[in-house]
């Protein structure tokens, strides 16, 4: 088993120990009547953070690098032959997902190029139930390689059409200065059947949640959009194959600055393919290592990396050396050496983060419990401190403090009055919350700027255009900000008048911040700026130009904005629920002091029975508490080890 499959593995049955902990850890809250609606919230957010997870690898490079030969050698080379098409020229021809989705068969989805004279971005056409009718879908069979190789080869299938239909698609302009070697001698231009495609496919680390990105090259990628603007910049990792023989290009470089980014992408690894086109046999292996070595060193300088994040391999040689078990060649191959910092690039650093999302929660849904308890304590420990005090009393003693309950009982009943008023100011202020933000508007001003953006001609009004909307977009994301800040003012005001005036111990209320949201936002402009910089307005005619990133473009801020949305709901529920809570709980605690003091005062011989009841009861309120912290902990580290506590005290 390779470095890389082996800590997939393990990052798998990470994630299944923390649902089976959370599991359990969710049967003992509701057992025990500590389980809320936030605590279910809390509980389906981990669930389908560790259930959807995903973590992606990205390759990118120009045509003829040995791309999809490297992604066959190292994910693929167990079935004894090549899965990905890879020969020499041009093989993938569009933007290829590789994944694995249990709830669907294995099968190549095929999105026709014909779907870029629509408005809308391929991340539209993925979305479930939405779009199925545009996909051209092409069953798999895993357990055929000869099967699996022949649907592979509808990846890179082409068309020849005129060059009017190649520039309403946007993927041909007679201005190109290489517009006139793209016409045959017949007239006609060869493109992608293709938009994209995704192949469903049961491989092992796929179903762990890998998901494999194959792009084509440089002119393909700088016709659509949505490589530039979603599936690179979303990548946990992004790998950039060049040549050995060739070094850096003009136009690997111009990929590079344009769409890679790596000077300021951690997550970026170079790879220095088809090394074995330097082993000269006429040279000693200390002449290659050297020459070797000075093809790493110039293409780390070129790119302006370190040195160490450029890798030689052999992708070829280490595919054969898969097959045939060689492990000589394997190693000369430099396929092992790198295999293990993709591993350490990708895996650690991802279990890293899905861990302190899983921590904020457990925490958040202990603390939860712990508020619960400690209000039921509280007003266990009064009954008792009455209750004693009421030992070697007459019948006289025992009415007046029941009618001192009472008394508390009816001032309690009226501050609850009060708090059903300021749950309907709250509830407005929600109201008008969610108002200011609802989906429908923020498409209503994304289609104005778009038909605005389709006359302009220079790269300075689009930029001055697409400056403008995203100022109107974050207004409306502060604007929103302000006013939620508000809201937390007043949920703050009733949380310290309960605990005031009723002895409950709840912390402040959370806080909820809009600045990753305007974040987001502001890194998205910088990617359409990015694009519209690097991509030559003479590659393609500009209407195609400004649509494509539009629509691309206009998917990720919906996005944005319904993450937004969903979490401006998902605060406006919890915050209110600890209070709701311990008011239920006083109610009903409350209820049960006036009963057992009714009681005595009929027979006072119970007065014992009932004081021993409740100190059992405050026993197994402390016990609780424990079980509380040890649930949350094995969640944490349900391995028994999990993360170093270093990396999670960050949470």
């Amino acid at each position: 088993m390779t470095t890389l499959a082996h800590q997939f593995e393990q990052y798998g049955a990470w994630r299944t120990g923390v649902l089976q902990s959370l599991a359990e850890f969710q049967s003992w809250l509701q057992q025990h009547d500590l389980y809320d609606a936030t605590a279910e919230e809390r509980v389906q957010r981990i669930q389908s953070v560790l259930r959807s997870d995903r973590l992606k690898v990205a390759f990118i490079a120009e045509f003829s690098r040995g791309k999809s030969e490297l992604i066959n050698a190292i994910f693929f080379a167990d079935y004894g032959r090549r899965i990905l098409p890879s020969s020499a020229g041009r093989t993938t021809m569009c933007p290829t997902e590789l994944r694995y989705d249990e709830h669907e068969p294995p099968s190549i989805r095929l999105l026709p190029i014909e779907t870029r004279l629509q408005e809308a971005s391929t991340a539209d056409f993925l979305e479930a139930g939405t779009s199925a009718s545009h996909w051209h879908s092409v069953p798999l069979d895993p357990s055929s390689p000869e099967g699996m190789l022949a649907a592979f080869q509808h990846v890179v299938e082409t068309i020849r059409v005129p060059p009017a239909q190649a520039e309403s698609l946007g993927l041909y302009h007679e201005e190109d200065p290489d517009a006139a070697y793209a016409v045959d001698a017949e007239g006609m231009v060869e493109i992608s059947r293709w938009r994209h495609a995704v192949i469903n496919f049961p491989h092992p680390l796929l179903r762990q949640g890998l998901v494999i990105l194959d792009t084509p090259g440089l002119n393909a990628i700088g016709t659509e959009p949505e490589l530039t603007l979603r599936l690179i910049p979303d990548a946990h990792v992004v790998v950039f194959v060049l040549a050995a023989d060739a070094g850096v290009t003009k136009s690997d470089l111009e990929l590079w600055r344009g769409h890679v980014g790596a000077g300021h992408r951690r997550g970026c690894l170079a790879v220095l393919n088809k090394i074995d086109g330097l082993w000269d046999p006429l040279k000693s292996q200390a002449e290659i290592a050297k020459e070797i070595s000075g093809q790493v060193t110039s293409t780390a300088q070129v790119l302006g990396i370190e040195q160490g994040r450029v890798y030689p391999v052999s992708a070829q040689k280490g595919l054969v050396a898969k097959v045939t078990h060689d492990e000589t060649l394997l190693a000369r191959s430099g396929l092992p050496h790198f295999e293990r910092v993709l591993s350490d690039q990708l895996i650690p650093r991802r279990r890293e983060i899905v861990a302190d999302q899983v921590h904020r929660s457990v925490q958040d849904m202990a603390r939860g419990a712990q508020q619960l308890l400690q209000g039921r304590r509280r007003d266990i420990v009064e009954q008792l401190f009455e209750l004693r005090g009421l030992r070697g009393k007459n019948h006289a003693m025992v009415k007046h403090m029941l009618m001192r309950v009472q008394s508390e009982k009816e001032e309690f009943e009226q501050s609850i009055s009060k708090f059903q008023a300021l749950r309907l100011v709250f509830g407005r202020h929600s109201a008008d919350i969610i108002k200011s933000l609802q989906l429908r508007d923020v498409r209503s001003t994304m289609r104005t700027a778009r038909e605005q953006m389709k006359e302009r001609f220079f790269s300075r009004g689009l930029r001055e255009d697409m400056d403008a909307l995203f100022a109107q977009l974050i207004t409306l994301i502060t604007d929103a900000d302000s006013k939620i800040g508000q809201l937390h003012q007043l949920i703050d005001s009733m949380y310290r008048r309960f605990n005031a005036e009723h002895g409950f111990t709840l912390p402040a209320p959370m806080q909820f911040v809009t600045t990753r949201f305007v974040a987001e936002l502001k890194e998205i402009l910088q990617l359409v700026q990015s694009h519209f910089g690097t991509v030559s307005m003479l590659t393609r005619s500009r209407p195609h130009l400004v649509q494509g990133a539009f629509d691309t473009m206009a998917s990720r801020v919906l996005e944005n904005f319904r993450d937004l949305n969903r979490d401006i709901e998902v605060w406006l529920k919890s915050v209110m629920t600890p209070l709701e809570a311990q008011v239920r709980e006083h109610q009903k605690q409350l209820r049960r002091r006036v009963d057992s003091i009714e009681r005595i005062h009929e027979a006072t011989d119970t007065l014992e029975s009932r004081i021993a009841d409740l100190e059992e009861v405050l026993n197994g309120l402390d016990e609780r508490s424990g079980r509380i912290e040890a649930h949350a902990q094995r969640i944490i580290r349900p391995d028994g080890a999990g993360m170093e506590g270093e990396q999670l005290a960050v949470a």
